[in-house]
């Protein structure tokens, strides 16, 4: 690999560490083609990113960065995922190392956190920011209908009384 893309690299990985939410280090123990591809296109449908880089070019890339305690996870054949939702990468990771013994949990980053692995479970175990989302709508939805059931029962009731009278006068 030339100079000007390692620099590159080591930009490209600056930018994607500074719009991340949490940094999952992973050590891959002999991935496949195939299974890193599927564990790539899991990470794309959770909103997440899987990479594979030099310990060395991430270890610059994350140097005077809050996310440097991450230097202490670069060692042996690493590969990091990242997401902007704090929940995601580490989700599927978690989810894909529990089938496939070949990817091992190394931890993570969140902000300047430094995670081990009991932290990145715990991590994973937490809704994710859509069910969040989901939920925080439901709560908010739910006394709003509450409030239009209220209102619509007495005039539905006026209505049946009105209708009633109305029906009593012609017979």
């Amino acid at each position: 690999m030339e100079r000007a893309q390692k620099v590159e690299l080591v930009a490209g990985l600056k930018s994607a560490f500074a719009e991340a939410g949490v940094i999952v280090v992973t050590r891959n123990l002999g991935l496949t083609v195939a299974q890193s591809t599927v564990l790539r296109s899991k990470m794309r449908e959770a909103g997440a990113s899987f990479k594979v880089a030099k310990n060395k070019l991430t270890r610059i890339a994350v140097e005077g960065t809050p996310q440097a305690p991450l230097s202490d996870l670069l060692t042996g054949p690493t590969a990091i995922a990242t997401s902007a939702d704090p929940v995601a990468a580490a989700k599927v990771a978690v989810e894909f190392a529990k089938t496939n013994k070949k990817l091992e949990i190394v931890g993570a980053v969140m902000g300047t956190t430094l995670l081990d692995i009991a932290g990145v479970q715990a991590l994973a175990e937490l809704p994710s920011l859509d069910e969040l989302r989901g939920k925080i709508v439901g709560l908010i939805s739910a006394p709003a209908t509450k409030i239009a059931r209220t209102i619509q029962a007495p005039a539905g009731q006026l209505a049946r009384v009105f209708g009633a009278y109305a029906a009593k006068d012609a017979a």
